[in-house]
């Protein structure tokens, strides 16, 4: 088995830090080349139910074509404030995991669940 590349555990934070993120379950309802992004990405539009869609930019381009990622439930933290990548403005975080190769693989429910849940 590969050893997986190093990325230290971040320090502990509390319980009330944890409560603050606000991370949903979403459907991608677009996906676009980025070229003016400096690492490979798409821009993805994501569907959370009530809360509307919102856009975001993500390296997610070793895995998934476009074509794979639409109607694709992900999980993704949707309280950050917007991010300015080149001419586009990311809305959301996409959550995924990195591989031993540095490559990410999208985090997504086992099931088909409402657009919107909050995952706690």
């Amino acid at each position: 088995m590969k050893p997986q590349p190093h990325h230290p555990q971040k320090a502990e934070i509390s319980w009330n830090d944890f409560e603050k993120l606000d991370i949903r379950v979403g459907t991608i309802t677009e996906a676009l080349p980025f070229p003016k992004a400096r690492k490979p990405a798409y821009q993805l539009q994501i569907y959370f139910g009530a809360l509307g869609s919102r856009w975001t930019s993500a390296q997610i381009t070793d895995f998934y074509s476009p074509q794979d990622l639409i109607n694709r439930q992900v999980i993704a933290l949707i309280n950050l404030p917007k991010k300015q990548i080149a001419n586009f403005f990311s809305e959301c975080l996409v959550l995924g995991i990195y591989n031993e190769d540095g490559k990410v693989i999208l985090l997504q429910p086992e099931k088909s669940i409402p657009d919107g849940a909050a995952i706690g």
